[in-house]
């Protein structure tokens, strides 16, 4: 068995490949084998690979399985103890890895852990994708330490000490295999987006802990596959939150948080057609709430079993405040003025 898997999941990235797994090949030496599993590119990013960077180990996956079947199926090819799930277009620094892999030894409890991400186009700035660790309100909203909805912070140094989080990026993902495989892995269905923040939630109701450690820190440049106000990112958006929502709340308060979130979700959706013009995104929370209505009872069996498995009802880094409320009638816009 290997001890850390550096995983980079890979779709036509082959020029975020040639510029940024250098970076990653330099500082991730000793106990580290580096993948990339490639989700049938169609650019010429093997040839690349093979000529580039013969010290990869490639896994070839037959089509494009998207981001959480694409990992399942290449993490089914590799016995590590660790994996370390890595963005292509991450840029990691020296020393990054051993402050998570010396977390991991030292703690049993701790299931996962991220670094801190910040932005490669404005270095002193947190990235949006992880900042220093995610968390979510009480109706299924993630924010993070230096990012809420579209304020990111300049990173001051005011997150730089060990965080319980809720969940850890999927840009920069160090997890136990054991963990990864008792709770389900990453939910296949959700294609991507929110996949990450499903699976860690899912741990931290077996009652696992996930870590963000700033004293190791990456740069991302983040928006690489979707872009910012695509249409199917909203969607995808929309569509897993709420599976996840109906996945892992207690019994207690689904019906109400669910209630709540249809209201929010179409408030939401005419907000971006009245105010923002953008008639691709309003469609997109519409077809979300119609896809979440016909495939949800696909997940009651997931549902119960979640719920079966639950060992902590109360999840600190599930916040009991609206996170909409804070920041758009309160203008609480940063982590440290929250409640």
């Amino acid at each position: 068995m290997e001890k850390v898997a550096i995983v980079i999941l890979n779709w036509n990235g082959q020029k975020m490949l040639k510029e940024y797994l250098p970076s990653v090949l330099q500082y991730s030496r000793n106990e580290v084998t580096v993948y990339v599993a490639d989700n049938a590119s169609t650019d010429d990013s093997l040839v690349m690979l093979r000529e580039h960077f013969p010290e990869v180990r490639l896994i070839e996956l037959e089509k494009n399985w998207g981001f959480a079947e694409g990992y399942n199926q290449a993490l089914r090819q590799i016995d590590a103890q660790y994996y370390l799930l890595l963005n292509s277009d991450i840029e990691v620094t020296h020393h990054w890895l051993t402050p998570m892999i010396e977390l991991l030894d030292a703690h049993e409890d701790i299931a996962a852990c991220q670094p801190k991400l910040l932005s490669i186009s404005d270095r002193d700035m947190f990235e949006y994708a992880g900042a220093s660790g995610g968390f979510l309100d009480k109706y299924g909203y993630p924010f993070c330490r230096g990012r809420i909805f579209e304020t990111v912070e300049r990173d001051n140094g005011q997150y730089d000490y060990q965080q319980d989080i809720l969940w850890a990026t999927g840009a920069a993902l160090m997890i136990r295999s054991k963990d990864y495989w008792e709770a389900g892995g990453l939910d296949s269905r959700f294609f991507a987006h929110n996949e990450e923040i499903d699976l860690c939630w899912r741990l931290k109701i077996r009652g696992r802990r996930i870590v963000c450690l700033p004293e190791s820190n990456v740069y991302h440049v983040g928006g690489g596959t979707l872009p910012k106000g695509n249409p199917m990112k909203t969607f995808l958006n929309f569509r897993n939150n709420l599976t996840m929502l109906y996945k892992c709340l207690p019994d207690d308060e689904l019906k109400s948080v669910m209630r709540w979130r249809w209201w929010l979700d179409y408030l939401a959706a005419w907000e971006m057609l009245i105010l923002k013009r953008n008639v691709g995104d309003f469609k997109a929370v519409y077809r979300a709430r119609h896809a979440f209505k016909r495939w949800r009872k696909d997940f009651e069996a997931d549902r119960r079993q979640i719920q079966t498995s639950r060992v902590a009802k109360e999840i600190p880094e599930r916040r009991t405040f609206s996170l909409l409320w804070q920041y758009y009638v309160k203008g609480r816009r940063t982590f440290t003025e929250l409640p």
